[in-house]
Protein backbone atom coordinates (compact mmCIF):
# COMPACT_ATOMS: atom_id res chain seq x y z
CA UNK A 1 0.00 0.00 0.00
CA UNK A 2 2.91 2.69 0.97
CA UNK A 3 4.37 2.29 -2.41
CA UNK A 4 1.28 2.58 -4.22
CA UNK A 5 0.43 5.80 -2.03
CA UNK A 6 3.48 7.10 -3.05
CA UNK A 7 2.54 6.85 -7.14
CA UNK A 8 -0.75 8.74 -6.10
CA UNK A 9 1.26 11.23 -4.40
CA UNK A 10 3.89 12.05 -7.28
CA UNK A 11 1.18 11.26 -9.84
CA UNK A 12 -1.44 13.85 -8.23
CA UNK A 13 1.76 16.69 -7.45
CA UNK A 14 2.81 16.59 -11.34
CA UNK A 15 -0.78 17.33 -12.34
CA UNK A 16 -0.80 19.86 -9.51
CA UNK A 17 2.53 21.54 -10.81
CA UNK A 18 0.91 21.17 -14.51
CA UNK A 19 -2.14 22.73 -13.91
CA UNK A 20 -0.96 25.31 -11.00
CA UNK A 21 2.32 26.94 -11.84
CA UNK A 22 0.43 30.07 -12.51
CA UNK A 23 -1.20 30.59 -9.60
CA UNK A 24 1.93 29.42 -6.95
CA UNK A 25 4.58 32.32 -8.78
CA UNK A 26 1.64 34.42 -8.36
CA UNK A 27 1.44 33.78 -4.57
CA UNK A 28 -1.40 32.20 -4.57
CA UNK A 29 -2.62 31.32 -1.03
CA UNK A 30 -1.46 27.96 0.59
CA UNK A 31 -5.26 27.33 1.16
CA UNK A 32 -6.16 27.57 -2.37
CA UNK A 33 -3.25 25.65 -4.00
CA UNK A 34 -4.45 22.89 -1.90
CA UNK A 35 -7.91 23.12 -2.86
CA UNK A 36 -6.81 22.98 -6.04
CA UNK A 37 -4.24 20.25 -5.54
CA UNK A 38 -7.31 17.64 -3.78
CA UNK A 39 -9.50 16.80 -6.64
CA UNK A 40 -6.29 15.53 -8.81
CA UNK A 41 -5.52 13.83 -5.24
CA UNK A 42 -8.44 11.91 -5.02
CA UNK A 43 -8.82 11.19 -8.89
CA UNK A 44 -5.04 9.69 -8.64
CA UNK A 45 -6.31 7.37 -5.83
CA UNK A 46 -9.05 5.73 -7.61
CA UNK A 47 -6.97 5.57 -10.40
CA UNK A 48 -4.79 3.59 -8.24
CA UNK A 49 -7.68 1.75 -6.97
CA UNK A 50 -8.26 2.65 -3.65
CA UNK A 51 -11.76 3.30 -3.69
CA UNK A 52 -13.78 5.11 -0.34
CA UNK A 53 -11.29 8.06 0.26
CA UNK A 54 -11.90 11.54 -0.59
CA UNK A 55 -9.11 14.31 -0.41
CA UNK A 56 -10.04 17.51 1.39
CA UNK A 57 -8.04 20.60 2.10
CA UNK A 58 -7.90 22.67 5.23
CA UNK A 59 -9.98 19.82 7.24
CA UNK A 60 -11.01 19.09 10.43
CA UNK A 61 -13.54 16.58 11.62
CA UNK A 62 -15.44 16.76 14.43
CA UNK A 63 -16.06 13.93 16.28
CA UNK A 64 -19.03 13.59 19.06
CA UNK A 65 -19.30 17.23 18.90
CA UNK A 66 -15.19 17.68 19.12
CA UNK A 67 -12.53 19.07 16.77
CA UNK A 68 -9.98 16.82 16.29
CA UNK A 69 -6.95 16.77 17.95
CA UNK A 70 -3.47 15.65 18.30
CA UNK A 71 -0.90 14.88 20.57
CA UNK A 72 2.54 16.68 20.36
CA UNK A 73 5.14 17.17 23.02
CA UNK A 74 4.24 14.80 25.42
CA UNK A 75 0.42 14.44 26.44
CA UNK A 76 -0.19 18.34 25.01
CA UNK A 77 -3.11 18.19 22.78
CA UNK A 78 -3.10 20.37 19.51
CA UNK A 79 -5.55 21.22 17.55
CA UNK A 80 -5.44 20.09 14.22
CA UNK A 81 -6.48 21.48 10.39
CA UNK A 82 -4.17 20.08 7.97
CA UNK A 83 -3.39 21.53 4.33
CA UNK A 84 -4.29 18.73 2.71
CA UNK A 85 -5.38 14.67 3.59
CA UNK A 86 -6.30 11.73 2.06
CA UNK A 87 -8.60 9.90 3.98
CA UNK A 88 -11.81 7.88 4.34
CA UNK A 89 -14.24 10.27 6.69
CA UNK A 90 -13.93 8.15 9.26
CA UNK A 91 -15.97 5.49 6.75
CA UNK A 92 -13.27 3.31 6.92
CA UNK A 93 -12.11 2.91 10.41
CA UNK A 94 -9.22 0.00 9.99
CA UNK A 95 -7.42 2.40 7.71
CA UNK A 96 -8.81 5.54 7.86
CA UNK A 97 -5.83 8.25 7.16
CA UNK A 98 -3.63 7.76 4.24
CA UNK A 99 -1.35 10.59 3.40
CA UNK A 100 -1.05 14.34 5.03
CA UNK A 101 0.25 17.16 3.66
CA UNK A 102 1.55 20.34 4.54
CA UNK A 103 2.53 23.25 2.39
CA UNK A 104 4.60 26.39 2.75
CA UNK A 105 5.82 28.64 1.01
CA UNK A 106 10.27 29.41 1.09
CA UNK A 107 9.67 32.97 2.87
CA UNK A 108 7.44 31.92 5.37
CA UNK A 109 8.99 31.84 8.91
CA UNK A 110 10.84 29.44 10.08
CA UNK A 111 8.89 28.49 13.19
CA UNK A 112 5.28 28.17 10.77
CA UNK A 113 8.23 25.03 8.78
CA UNK A 114 8.83 24.15 12.40
CA UNK A 115 4.97 23.76 13.13
CA UNK A 116 4.26 21.65 10.09
CA UNK A 117 6.82 19.21 10.51
CA UNK A 118 6.36 18.60 13.56
CA UNK A 119 2.35 18.18 12.38
CA UNK A 120 3.65 15.45 10.14
CA UNK A 121 5.66 13.52 12.37
CA UNK A 122 2.84 13.07 14.77
CA UNK A 123 -0.14 12.13 12.25
CA UNK A 124 2.05 9.98 10.78
CA UNK A 125 2.66 7.76 13.89
CA UNK A 126 1.08 4.53 14.50
CA UNK A 127 -0.42 5.54 17.95
CA UNK A 128 -0.04 7.26 21.03
CA UNK A 129 1.19 4.64 23.53
CA UNK A 130 -1.65 2.73 23.64
CA UNK A 131 -3.99 5.55 24.64
CA UNK A 132 -6.50 5.13 21.80
CA UNK A 133 -7.24 1.38 20.99
CA UNK A 134 -6.66 0.39 16.52
CA UNK A 135 -9.01 -2.13 16.78
CA UNK A 136 -10.16 -1.29 13.51
CA UNK A 137 -13.63 -0.44 14.14
CA UNK A 138 -13.14 2.34 16.87
CA UNK A 139 -11.88 5.44 15.59
CA UNK A 140 -8.97 6.92 17.36
CA UNK A 141 -9.40 10.05 19.69
CA UNK A 142 -6.44 11.82 18.65
CA UNK A 143 -5.44 11.47 15.09
CA UNK A 144 -2.68 9.50 13.68
CA UNK A 145 -2.09 6.87 11.86
CA UNK A 146 -1.41 9.02 8.37
CA UNK A 147 0.69 6.33 6.06
CA UNK A 148 2.75 8.92 4.38
CA UNK A 149 3.17 12.57 5.67
CA UNK A 150 4.75 15.40 3.03
CA UNK A 151 5.83 18.75 3.67
CA UNK A 152 6.06 20.51 0.52
CA UNK A 153 8.00 23.44 0.48
CA UNK A 154 7.74 26.21 -2.45
CA UNK A 155 10.58 28.19 -3.36
CA UNK A 156 9.09 30.44 -6.38
CA UNK A 157 12.08 32.80 -6.87
CA UNK A 158 14.36 29.61 -7.41
CA UNK A 159 11.11 27.73 -9.07
CA UNK A 160 12.04 24.85 -7.24
CA UNK A 161 10.14 22.87 -4.55
CA UNK A 162 11.23 20.44 -2.06
CA UNK A 163 9.38 17.31 -0.41
CA UNK A 164 10.09 15.24 2.52
CA UNK A 165 8.13 12.64 3.31
CA UNK A 166 7.22 11.18 7.09
CA UNK A 167 6.91 7.49 7.64
CA UNK A 168 5.90 6.15 11.13
CA UNK A 169 6.49 9.58 12.33
CA UNK A 170 9.95 9.89 10.78
CA UNK A 171 11.58 11.80 8.11
CA UNK A 172 12.74 9.46 4.97
CA UNK A 173 13.33 11.23 2.45
CA UNK A 174 13.66 14.86 1.31
CA UNK A 175 14.34 16.06 -2.34
CA UNK A 176 14.25 18.93 -4.23
CA UNK A 177 13.00 19.67 -7.76
CA UNK A 178 12.80 22.27 -10.20
CA UNK A 179 9.82 23.52 -11.65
Amino acid sequence: MIETLRVVFAASFAQFLERETENILNGTAERNLCACWAPLLEHSAISAGIQGYRADADYNRMQDRRVKVMLANGLEEVRITCDLILHSRGKIPARDNLIAVEMKRKSRPEREKAEDRLRLRTLTRLSYDGIWSADGVTLPEYVCGYTLGYYVELDINGRAFLIEEYVEGELVDSRSHAF
